[in-house]
């Protein structure tokens, strides 16, 4: 930690821990935030995942005052409709059906505090369009287990980057850790090399 204060990565998500680690700013405590992800009645999906990563980064600072808390949140949405993580297979298999063929968004909600409780939050919008998806192709995604525990039912750093045909964004923020827009938060908040 050479001196400087620790980071806390409000999250138990491996793909945020593997995305820090890649950009060399390794998370030293990670600790999942107990946050409720249910949307509030009438809440844009975007306005979902930055309330999201406010209150989860919030949840951690308060047992973390002399640390950097990194909060983050995923949702994928097609238009308002948000695709949270699957709960069975049967879900899964309805996500991939309404992305087949569609264009939708990733929202990634990033929010930092830094010790002493100064907070600054960024939301990023990445833009996906998936090809029509092939019965087969639905079947053998489903088969993969890939699904699961995934926003939208897919993991874009897995065989589901076959069926991105287009994608206008950050492409990090898609596995779930918007890096550029994280680097300079923590950046401008004093934290980093």
């Amino acid at each position: 930690m050479d001196g400087r204060p620790p980071l806390v990565l409000a999250s138990a998500s491996p793909r945020r821990r593997a995305l820090l680690e890649q950009i060399r700013l390794p998370a030293d405590v990670i600790e999942a935030a107990a946050v409720s992800e249910t949307p509030l009645a009438g809440e844009a999906p975007g306005a979902l995942a930055q309330r999201l990563a406010e209150a989860k980064a919030g949840c951690v600072a308060a047992r973390h005052g002399d640390a950097f808390v990194l909060g983050a949140d995923t949702v994928v949405a097609v238009g308002r409709r948000v695709l949270g993580k699957p709960r069975d297979r049967d879900d899964a298999e309805a996500c991939l059906r309404l992305l087949s063929g569609k264009s939708h968004r990733v929202y990634g909600g990033v929010c930092v505090i830094a010790p002493g409780g100064v907070s600054r939050s960024r939301l990023v919008t990445t833009r996906l369009a998936f090809k029509r998806l092939e019965e087969r192709e639905i079947q053998a995604y489903l088969e993969s287990g890939e699904w699961q525990g995934k926003a939208g039912a897919y993991a874009i750093q897995g065989v589901a980057a076959l069926y991105v045909r287009h994608l206008q964004g950050s492409y990090s923020n898609v596995v779930g850790l918007p890096l550029f827009e994280t680097g300079a938060l923590l950046k401008g908040l004093g934290y980093g090399p």
